[in-house]
């Protein structure tokens, strides 16, 4: 029974936005009088953090926990509190940022979906690596840091040879944005403080880190853009290219899918990819920010460690390649679907139901679960679209799509105000209806 209903549990708060605490409120205020004047972490500091780096000679860990969210609990408390991270921890100059209201987008550029991620430093600014787990924000119950610790290592080993390995290092610092901090985008400017309200209700100040990745995408859609395909598909997975990583590991090859883009290039399971594209790695976060800022084709060398041996492999990046992402449980794709889809969520119809109803497999057929009622969110509703219909062509697209690809195919080739024309079934009737951009 106990099983059965943390099953259930899990289905839940993956086909919601992001499920949350019960007292959000008390979640923040707990943190800050538990950690406020804590001895090992510099709590809401960055700068303080710094300062104590370039004084002490440590490199410096800024941990990024979202608390009102439910997610990621589990390592959030290990990392808090696991007496085996101690000796590790106290290696560097620890930091707890809770909001990310005044981060410095220059430095803070990471996967802004996950709701505990980490920073590693130099005290002079320049980054080792970036740790985040889709394993545990799946699994608000998981605790284990054995993926955590390998990162903590590895960038002490990377610290070790600091700067004569700085070059190496270039690929991961953070490129160019539009503002210096979140609440200068004009989708959060105005609404939000540099400092969270004390006085009043905090939780409601605070800018959660998903709200940069929409700000971002908001910023292109507001200027009549398209939405650039690397926020869309952000920080992918390395799957994408056929590859599963161990994640206890920092960058070692679990498995590699017949027919990929990894099989073509050699890669066997036991590999242990100690660079990506000149970059030593410290966790496969790592590994998805070289893909992050990878391009949308061409030639990515690796080195891998095989047999105890170092060599080198080239993943060939076939256009379109990004497409493949699933990026349906990230939060930051609830905006996209109001954006692309007027507010609708949906699934493509497995093959064995497909038959069932007479739809070829190689068809377009997204069957809608979900249409939104609120705001940008009801447009698809009040276009007429239904819960249970079966989206059989938009435009000319007939061929089948994920519900991934389909929003990075209408992000990347329609703008704000278009109205697409689209066909579903509705039962047995043939029913054309627009949808609405926006």
């Amino acid at each position: 029974m106990k099983q059965l209903l943390l099953l259930a549990f899990l289905l839940l708060i993956q086909s919601v936005p992001a499920a949350t605490v019960k007292d959000r409120e008390g979640a923040v205020r707990g943190d800050k009088a538990r950690l406020e004047n804590d001895p090992r972490w510099n709590w809401n500091d960055v700068d303080g953090g710094f300062r104590l780096a370039k004084t002490t000679g440590k490199p410096l860990l800024v941990v990024l926990r979202c608390l009102p969210c439910m997610s990621c609990a589990g390592i959030d408390a290990s990392v808090l509190e696991e007496q085996e991270l101690v000796p590790l921890l106290d290696q560097f100059v620890c930091v707890r940022i809770i909001n990310a209201n005044a981060l410095d987008l220059s430095r803070f550029q990471f996967d802004y979906d996950l709701s505990f991620s980490a920073i590693l430093f130099n005290g002079d600014g320049t980054i080792y690596g970036r740790y985040g787990s889709w394993l545990h924000q799946k699994d608000p119950l998981n605790k284990t840091t054995a993926g955590f610790k390998k990162a903590l290592e590895a960038a002490l080993a990377i610290h070790q040879g600091y700067p004569a390995n700085k070059a190496a290092l270039s690929g991961k610092q953070g490129g160019p944005t539009p503002y210096q901090t979140p609440i200068e985008f004009p989708a959060l400017a105005g609404k939000y403080q540099s400092k969270l309200d004390w006085n009043g209700k905090v939780v409601a100040s605070c800018v959660h880190c998903h709200m940069v990745g929409d700000a971002f995408r908001a910023y292109y859609r507001g200027q009549n853009k398209p939405v650039p395909v690397e926020w869309i598909y952000p920080q992918p997975s390395i799957e994408t290219l056929g590859i599963t990583l161990a994640t206890d590991e920092v960058a070692k090859v679990e498995a590699v899918a017949d027919g990929s883009a990894a099989n073509a290039a050699g890669i066997q399971a036991g590999d242990i990819f100690t660079r990506l594209n000149g970059q030593p790695l410290v966790s496969i976060a790592d590994v998805s920010w070289v893909l992050h800022r990878s391009p949308d084709s061409g030639s990515l060398p690796a080195t891998v460690l095989r047999g105890g041996k170092e060599t080198t492999v080239t993943l060939d990046l076939p256009a379109g390649w990004r497409l493949k992402s699933d990026i349906g449980k990230r939060v930051g794709t609830w905006p996209m679907r109001a954006m692309a889809f007027g507010g609708m969520k949906m699934d493509d119809i497995p093959d064995e139901e497909r038959t069932a109803l007479g739809l070829d497999k190689t068809q377009m057929a997204l069957r809608i679960f979900h249409v939104g009622e609120f705001g940008q969110h009801a447009a698809a509703k009040k276009a007429g679209f239904k819960k249970d219909d079966i989206i059989i062509q938009i435009s000319d697209q007939k061929q089948r799509l994920t519900e991934s690809a389909l929003i990075g195919d209408l992000l990347l080739h329609h703008l704000p105000g278009e109205k697409i024309p689209a066909v579903v079934l509705r039962g047995q009737e043939r029913v054309e209806l627009n949808l609405p951009q926006q």
